[in-house]
């Protein structure tokens, strides 16, 4: 009857607690897994990972994860003690650990800063448990994404097209070697390894011209083949990149040599 129920409730309350305690409360343990937790920046701040603290916790991008095995390095007296308990996301590109530098503000960050931050975002990922949100800047009082963070998501994918695109560049233009002396000048020459891209062609110095970057730095263009991108076929003349719009050569240098020197 009723009774025999309540007391099977009660049975399991004293089980829940009881596996608790054996757990040493730990917060994972109500965590459901999708959701995770929704942190206060005020709760988060307890998770520095001192004596009595319930634990040591980090956010990236609001993101928290629980980083008690990194204890040496975010720990009282680690490297990285400052990071803890809070988002600090900003230091984690500029390494900046000052009070001022270890913010969430990450709105005035570089392209390459933004892919460090998705690194270090997908380095806890892989090797911390993910604890759940921090309300703030990233997400709101029920754990929707926010504004900033949609803008910064938004900042990291048009890093990463940039950065296939500069990949797929190198592969088409890999840089020249080059080195300057006060006596010989400026020398820039090509080889099969320039710019650390490993091809089967040499090619030959010109300068590279980028809408809306300053400076034309030397690149290797192939001289034979089809032109980058195009299959072979008939139409084109077998110049390779040669007839690149984006190119110039070298005033003074044989428009074939695979070495050029610009006296000083």
């Amino acid at each position: 009857g009723p009774m025999r129920r309540g007391a099977a409730a009660a049975a399991l309350l004293c089980l829940g607690a009881a596996w608790l305690l054996g757990r040493g409360f730990d917060p994972r343990a109500w965590l459901l897994p999708p959701r995770g937790r929704l942190l206060s920046a005020a709760e988060l701040a307890r998770y520095r990972g001192a004596a009595g603290e319930p634990g040591l916790y980090l956010a990236v991008l609001g993101r928290v994860f629980d980083v008690e095995r990194g204890r040496r390095h975010y720990g009282p007296g680690g490297a990285y003690s400052g990071l803890a308990g809070r988002d600090a996301t900003r230091a984690f590109a500029t390494g900046d650990f000052t009070q001022a530098g270890l913010v969430d503000d990450v709105s005035a960050l570089s392209a390459g800063e933004m892919l460090t931050i998705r690194g270090w975002l997908s380095f806890y990922g892989d090797n911390y448990d993910p604890v759940g949100k921090l309300v703030g800047r990233f997400y709101d009082e029920n754990g929707a994404p926010t504004e900033a963070l949609r803008q910064a998501e938004a900042a990291i994918e048009e890093a990463l097209k940039f950065q296939a695109e500069s990949e797929q560049r190198k592969q088409q233009f890999p840089p020249c070697n080059s080195e300057w002396s006060s006596a010989e000048g400026s020398r820039f020459w090509c080889s099969r390894q320039s710019g650390g891209v490993n091809r089967d062609w040499t090619g030959v110095p010109r300068k590279l011209y980028r809408p809306g970057s300053r400076g034309s730095p030397c690149v290797c263009v192939r001289t034979t083949g089809p032109p980058w991108g195009q299959p072979d076929s008939s139409q084109h003349s077998d110049r390779g990149d040669l007839d690149n719009p984006h190119l110039e050569e070298y005033a003074g240098c044989h428009p074939l040599a695979e070495q050029c020197v610009l006296k000083a």
